[in-house]
């Protein structure tokens, strides 16, 4: 069943997800609108729409969060339909019910999926209902009472402390005795509702040496609702994915069989509608897995379900959003190769991944056989602390795993980066090391700090972040990607070397 699409969309939003949804419109032959702050108004997502339309500010609260400003360049442009990205806007059901209201189509999941799988807790309680396993948890709380209490006394130490709201582990504690519960309940909840604007935190069992997978999920309007296989996304930072890998080196058939029926299980106790992400832990001792979260949006990590499986994510949430029918069945659902997912951050991961910040003096990503890049920047291009310091994501395809990640670890090794600092050789070291490589990760695959240590540069390399420090310092481009030049990590980075990882 096929229906008209839109003529004109808005994206409402910025950066790599803004470019990457813009592509699919207009490979459809739908016009794009772009909106953007002060500090945007020359980014990539503005310069390749058809239309762009200044919000007027700097920040993301007067700006891409405004969405009184978004819907009324929205209706004064003559859009049918707003996309969101991720980030910002996506998840808010005041903005889809707003969208509503003012004729708009919102291209994402209804009001009430949101309401129903955004909060944590209520979002449990479905997935229970639904006969889903999930971690134990407690009620909301805000101090050490006799529910607390009880739920220590079953479940004992160490246990998480988390927000009822929002994600990227924000508003999340581990806490490790009774002495800590107290003041981790009060900074989460503080937290938290600097972040969500809701205060609410509950206790969560921890799980030991738990593994992150998540299992992407259509629904259309119709009752049609399939799973497009897994992700996993273990290796993290401060919570927070770094490397995503499809498929999972942990499932086995079967396993992936139960979960993926999961997935679909908790989407459709919720009657839900378009692109949705199922997150579970898995863990890692006796192959349990138990319902974590559901994220109502497109996941950054799409990419990588999109390289093994041939479609496309964006167009598939297009054509469910303009009432078509998801034509894919279960049965058709099957992986061809490995892909990998790098996340390009503008920060040191040798200082604490503090943000890094400036121009964009050198951007020349690498290209081959099984690559592509999804990119919200541009070379000459300012990087400020306003937003996330997400630069770029790189994904890597192959025929199998090893493959696709030689591929990544080359790609890395070839992506030189002036004017700012990148995790670019952080996650070069990562791809390249043996437990890594043998997919023997968990959550907390990356220790301490960091995991890595600050190794010394040597004398060939010091020479050449120092030439190639003039050159930034002076506005002019550096020489080109030569791979023979020297080290690969001084090429990326050069006040950086590849180091060692302090694994567990």
């Amino acid at each position: 069943m096929y229906s008209e699409l839109f003529s004109k969309v808005l994206v409402a939003n910025r950066g790599e997800i803004a470019v990457r949804v813009q592509q699919t419109l207009q490979s459809l032959g739908i016009a794009t609108v772009a909106v953007y702050s002060d500090p945007d108004s020359t980014a990539p997502h503005v310069t390749m729409a058809d239309e762009a339309w200044a919000l007027g500010g700097e920040t993301a609260v007067e700006t891409y969060l405004d969405m009184e400003k978004v819907i009324a360049i929205a209706q004064r442009c003559g859009v049918e339909a707003i996309h969101p990205g991720y980030g910002f806007l996506s998840e808010d059901p005041r903005f889809a019910r707003a969208c509503g209201e003012a004729g708009i189509t919102f291209i994402g999941p209804t009001p009430e999926n949101m309401e129903a799988l955004g909060d944590k807790i209520r979002s449990k309680e479905l997935a229970r209902r639904a006969g889903v396993p999930v971690v134990p948890n407690s009620p909301p709380c805000k101090q050490v009472d006799a529910a607390v209490e009880e739920f220590v006394a079953t479940w004992g130490f160490p246990l998480l402390v988390k927000a009822a709201a929002g994600g990227g582990g924000r508003g999340m504690r581990l806490v490790g005795g009774l002495e800590e519960l107290a003041p981790a309940l009060e900074s989460a909840g503080r937290e938290a509702r600097a972040a969500f604007g809701d205060c609410r935190v509950f206790l969560e069992r921890y799980v030991p040496r738990p593994r992150h997978v998540e299992f992407q999920v259509l629904a259309d309007g119709l009752g049609n609702t399939v799973h497009l296989l897994e992700r996993d996304c273990s290796i993290q930072r401060r919570y927070q994915k770094i490397i995503e890998e499809t498929p999972s080196p942990a499932l086995t058939p079967e396993l992936r069989r139960r979960m993926g029926e999961a997935a679909v299980a908790v989407a459709r106790s919720a009657g839900y509608v378009n692109a949705g992400t199922v997150e579970f832990l898995l863990d890692s001792e006796n192959s349990q897995f138990y319902f974590l979260e559901m994220n109502t949006r497109l996941q950054v990590e799409h990419p990588i379900t999109e390289q093994v499986l041939g479609l496309d994510l964006v167009e598939w949430q297009v054509r469910i959003a303009s009432g078509e029918e998801l034509t894919l069945r279960q049965e058709e659902v099957h992986a061809r190769g490995h892909a990998v997912e790098c996340r390009i951050y503008a920060e040191d991961p040798y200082q604490n991944f503090v943000p890094s910040v400036g121009a964009l003096v050198r951007w020349v990503p690498p290209s081959g056989p099984g690559l592509r890049l999804d990119s919200g920047v541009a070379q000459g291009q300012e990087i400020s602390t306003h937003y996330d310091p997400m630069l770029a994501k790189l994904i890597a395809w192959g025929p199998d795993r090893p493959s696709s990640m030689r591929r990544m670890e080359l790609a890395l090794s070839q992506f030189p980066v002036l004017g700012l600092v990148t995790n670019i050789p952080f996650l070069r070291q990562v791809v390249r090391c043996p437990r890594f490589q043998e997919g023997d990760y968990d959550t907390g695959f990356l220790t301490g700090d960091s995991g890595v240590t600050r190794p010394e540069l040597s004398q060939e390399a010091q020479n050449l972040a120092q030439a190639l420090a003039a050159w930034a310092a002076q506005g002019i481009p550096g020489p080109g990607p030569t791979p023979q030049a020297g080290p690969a990590e001084a090429q990326s980075n050069p006040w950086r070397t590849a180091g060692k990882l302090r694994l567990p």
